[in-house]
């Protein structure tokens, strides 16, 4: 019965392991699917470009002196978005990729325009060209709000690789660890972060200067959570210092 059962139990061990593999393959590609979907094509996507539209919104909302070229740099930010929405790349994992860099390369312009407001903001109140505390006071609120949503996105692009990383189980290490993921037993099995999460954990280091219910884990991580915590810092306390000593 034991030299008869051997050869037996070869081929179908082998065959459950194909089938197995098929199955995972199968399930990662419908994932890389749903992934590409949610980046250009579902709903998903709406938190993010609702977000991006606020930002730019708060940027043509600086005073002139505040905004690079005039306001000619958010225009050209609300161009880039309407055709990064309208452009529809061939392929869905194609479409992906393309969106990722795409995003990427977008996030970074808003970041440096947001930047270059900061900047001309702490440097007329060092120079004390700043008399009236209401502009002050909205001018600062809008590149505080602009910075937290620039780095919402931030978070949101490169946790784990990338959107498309995290569901397609690319990169098994993450980033940050949020609350969910400690506790699985008050979360659902196949549970991710999505944008609002991460808009969430940028509102918070923005607010506490400090990682509260979502803890870095990786470097990159905690580097970027600190430059946002100094330049969210150094933006509030100036303006409400200068704010403080207008109103009296």
């Amino acid at each position: 019965m034991t030299s008869n059962d051997g050869p037996d139990e070869s081929p179908r061990a082998a065959l459950a392991a194909r089938l197995d593999q098929v199955e995972r393959l199968l399930a990662r590609t419908n994932q890389l699917g749903q992934v590409s979907h949610s980046v250009l094509g579902g709903r998903s996507r709406w938190p993010v470009i609702l977000a991006v539209v606020v930002a730019i919104g708060l940027q043509l909302a600086l005073p002139a002196r505040f905004t690079p070229g005039h306001r000619a740099v958010p225009v050209l930010e609300l161009v880039l978005l309407i055709a990064l929405v309208a452009t529809n790349p061939l392929g869905k994992r194609r479409r992906a990729r393309w969106a990722r860099h795409a995003l990427v390369v977008f996030t970074a312009i808003i970041t440096a325009t947001n930047a270059w407001s900061a900047v001309r903001l702490v440097q007329q109140i060092i120079e004390g060209k700043q008399d009236d505390a209401l502009p002050l006071l909205t001018s600062g609120a809008a590149i505080w709000g602009t910075n937290v949503i620039v780095f919402g996105l931030w978070y949101w692009q490169f946790d784990r690789g990338s959107p498309l990383s995290r569901l397609s189980g690319g990169q098994p290490f993450p980033d940050f660890s949020f609350p969910q993921r400690q506790s699985p037993d008050e979360a659902a099995a196949d549970w991710e972060p999505v944008f609002m999460d991460y808009l969430y954990l940028s509102y918070t280091n923005a607010t506490a200067f400090s990682p509260t219910d979502v803890l870095p884990f990786t470097p990159r991580a905690k580097f970027v959570m600190m430059i946002q915590s100094v330049v969210s810092l150094i933006t509030v306390t100036l303006v409400i210092a200068r704010a403080i000593g207008l109103f009296k």
